[in-house]
């Protein structure tokens, strides 16, 4: 039945992201494609909808990990402060005139900050040989914060013109996607989620507890570290590729908890797929809803989010990972 569900997800991903190929401000026939169609279609859809599907597999399996890891249903990637770690380090790169990579600069330096602000959160929430969950969460609450204070008082100082490039970024503006970023991304990607699926079993044990995965023979410490890791590298390559997008880490696993069940065998799979489907959709309406202009995908994810998850919370079960 799980195999069904997921064969089910998979069209459904496959399904949304040829719609997003195809539909925009311009409508392309797939049947007869002329020259400025194809150029449209391979040099600036195409790439956008890769990174968006790339960036929504990540933020979905970060945060069915996270959930558990925390055993916290509202556990979310960008809660730990990543996604302001990355913005700070890309925005002081650019007040810095750091543009020696070019169309790199802003990944890149966005990359590395989200490396540090992980590395940060983890020497926190590091404890008698341990990552503890208590302290991770609030270290990251507490780091967020003071990083987004730190830009906020960035952009309130500068007239940096850069920074408005910064801005949009932030808003996970996806119409700056590029070919070149995405083998990065998929290699960051696809290494995290292939570590945190080969440790699903052993999520189930810590999300029943320390004592019961120790009685099944897991080392609590190096398993939480594992998953912890492998949820960075997924934040921290999303965050990379396309800016700072909420919502999906959160909102996502609950969604595929609700199809799927809390097996995180199969629940971390599901939830990659669904937030991959879900950004393609988001990025979709973003560009078709008000042409010419665009809405940067993270508003739509946020708009879509949170009204659902409101009505979530009214569920007496969402409270349950």
């Amino acid at each position: 039945m799980p195999k069904i569900k997921i064969a089910f997800l998979i069209l459904i991903t496959v399904l949304i992201f040829l719609s997003a190929l195809f539909i925009g401000p311009r409508i392309i026939n797939p049947v007869g494609i002329g020259d400025t169609e194809r150029e449209i279609l391979f040099s600036i859809r195409l790439p956008r909808v890769v990174v968006a599907l790339l960036m929504g597999i990540a933020l979905g399996a970060a945060g069915a990990i996270l959930q558990g890891v925390l055993r916290n249903p509202l556990a979310d990637p960008y809660i730990l402060g990543i996604s302001s770690g990355a913005s700070l380090s890309a925005a002081l790169g650019l007040l810095m005139g750091i543009y020696s990579f070019g169309r790199f600069t802003i990944p890149l330096t966005a990359f590395i900050g989200a490396c540090l602000v992980s590395m940060l959160v983890g020497v926190f929430g590091w404890r008698r040989g341990g990552l503890w969950p208590e302290r991770l969460l609030l270290a990251g609450v507490g780091l967020s914060f003071l990083f987004h204070a730190m830009l906020m008082l960035l952009m309130s100082v500068s007239s940096d013109e850069g920074l408005r490039r910064a801005v949009l970024w932030m808003f996970g503006d996806l119409a700056m996607a590029d070919w070149s970023l995405v083998p990065y991304g998929f290699i960051f990607i696809i290494s995290g989620l292939v570590i945190s699926v080969s440790r699903s079993r052993a999520l189930n044990a810590l999300i029943l507890g320390d004592e019961f995965a120790h009685s099944l023979g897991f080392s609590v410490n190096k398993e939480r570290f594992f998953l912890f890791i492998s949820m960075a590298l997924m934040t921290a390559a999303s965050v990379s590729l396309g800016g700072t997008i909420g919502f999906i880490g959160l909102l996502i696993p609950h969604i595929m908890r609700f199809i799927v069940g809390a097996d995180s065998r199969v629940l971390i799979p599901a939830s990659a797929i669904g937030g991959g489907a879900f950004l393609c959709l988001a990025d979709l309406i973003g560009r078709s809803i008000m042409p010419p202009m665009e809405i940067p995908s993270g508003i739509i994810t946020a708009i879509i989010g949170s009204p659902y998850f409101l009505y979530l919370l009214r569920r007496k079960d969402v409270l349950s990972i």
